[in-house]
């Protein structure tokens, strides 16, 4: 039908608005709804998408981007209304996220295009049926539930979607700043560089000891030349890891220690003999050798094993 007979609501009656003349229950609404909604989609998807634009939302897609997303956007909107399946709403919600959080889209943009949506949709329907008031408010009453709900449900399946991009995220960071790295058999390394407060140190802990069975490790050395100071609850944290690793199995060489935190673990009274401290790096990688077995030799002021 063309969009323009709508308008002129005098002028012609379709089988839809004859059954609505006595409707039986608030889903045969729905269903007369559905019909009017697709039977308009060209026109209602284009007004939506201008009040998108004039919204400012959606700027981080190319127009091509937008007009793809809207498309499949109205589809979804349409079929759930008619089917009220929740489950296939987040199912989608989540596709839509996945798809646009990467593309810098933000939360309230997603919120607010389907506010926009559903109020296209409800002055589309007050246009339709205004000449009876009755008969609206019964069109409003059935579809203003159904839409408010897929409103939230778009909406909680965006923020779920992205906490979950950022805890990905931070766990890729969390990696990067302290990662285990397997020397050889049995031998895993762990650099530490920057600030290590307490958070990070607990990140540390539970990184070293899936390290340590992933791998098999029975010696770690423990590198904090990049990290110049650390406070007490930090210094305990770092001799609670050494205790926790000799559990596992492993023992731990620490090198790199600052005379800052030197001074920090005998100031907190740390039983110092739990502590295998070596001044550098170098000199912990070849402790660590010769606790696993291997015979380190200088040649020409080189280290070989």
């Amino acid at each position: 039908m063309d969009d323009r007979l709508e308008e002129r609501p005098d002028l012609t009656a379709s089988a839809a608005d004859l059954a609505l003349q006595h409707p039986a229950d608030g889903e045969h609404l729905l269903s007369q709804l559905v019909a009017h909604l697709r039977e308009h989609r060209t026109r209602l998807r284009h007004e939506w998408a201008e009040r998108i634009q004039q919204a400012h939302l959606l700027t981080a897609m190319t127009p091509q981007e937008v007009s793809a997303e809207t498309t499949s956007v109205y589809d979804n909107y349409v079929e759930v209304l008619e089917t009220g399946s929740v489950e296939a709403l987040q199912h989608y919600a989540r596709d839509l996220s996945e798809r646009i959080i990467p593309r810098g889209v933000e939360t309230h943009e997603v919120v607010g295009i389907v506010l926009l949506l559903r109020d296209v949709l409800a002055r589309s329907l007050f246009e339709k049926y205004q000449r009876d008031f009755a008969l609206l408010n019964e069109v409003l009453d059935a579809y203003e539930p159904a839409a408010n709900r897929i409103a939230n449900t778009v909406a909680v399946s965006f923020v779920d979607e992205r906490e979950r991009v950022i805890r990905q995220q931070q766990d890729a960071i969390r990696e990067l700043s302290t990662p285990v790295l397997p020397v050889r058999e049995r031998l895993l390394i762990l650099p530490i560089i920057g600030v290590l407060d307490s958070e990070r140190a607990r990140q540390l802990t539970e990184q070293l000891l899936t390290g340590i069975r992933r791998h098999r490790a029975r010696v770690v050395v423990i590198d904090i030349t990049g990290s110049p100071d650390v406070d007490e609850s930090v210094a305990n944290h770092l001799v609670q890891t050494v205790d926790a690793s000799r559990l596992m199995g492993a023992s731990v060489i620490i090198t790199g220690l600052s005379p800052k935190i030197a001074q920090t673990l005998v100031t907190i009274g740390v039983d110092l003999g739990k502590m295998n401290t070596i001044g550098d790096l170098q000199g912990g990688l070849e402790e660590a050798e010769r606790l696993l077995g291997y015979t380190v030799t200088r040649k020409g002021g080189s280290t070989s094993s």
